[in-house]
């Protein structure tokens, strides 16, 4: 089998494949979501963080916003968000949301089963995740 070079792997991710080590040759990559960004760090060092969250039934998050978007992936529940100004968006099993920075929202598991995310965060260094937001309630 042809070794993969530097070169042939950036520009396999260009097109969404990559080499495999199996014959057949290539396993194909699922965007799962883009979006063009202005909101991001723009020191001279960010900080990429990426972290799980299991939300048991019931569970709501405390009232917050961040200072940079937050990309949540859902891998199994649903996971609903309450933006300021904004109807509640559910995120199910595959599905992505790009939280937008400085918009004070909480997050809550309506549903009967837990929901599971991967949380995509990236910031300046040392950046709190979120920060606590009084509520106007």
């Amino acid at each position: 089998m042809e070794k993969a070079t530097v070169e042939t792997m950036i520009a396999a991710l260009d097109v969404g494949v990559t080499r495999s080590a199996k014959e057949q040759g290539l396993a194909k990559l699922t965007p799962l979501h883009r979006e063009v960004l202005t909101t991001l760090p723009q020191g001279n060092r960010q900080e990429v963080r990426v972290l799980h969250a299991v939300l048991q039934p019931g569970d709501v998050t405390p009232y917050h916003s961040h200072r940079f978007p937050v990309t949540v992936c859902v891998t199994e529940g649903v996971f609903t968000l309450r933006l300021d100004g904004r109807e509640p968006i559910s995120i199910g099993p595959g599905q992505v949301f790009v939280e937008p920075p400085h918009v004070n929202m909480t997050g809550s598991n309506d549903g009967s089963a837990p929901a599971v995310t991967i949380l995509f965060y990236v910031c300046d260094p040392d950046t709190p995740f979120a920060d606590p937001v009084l509520s106007t309630a």
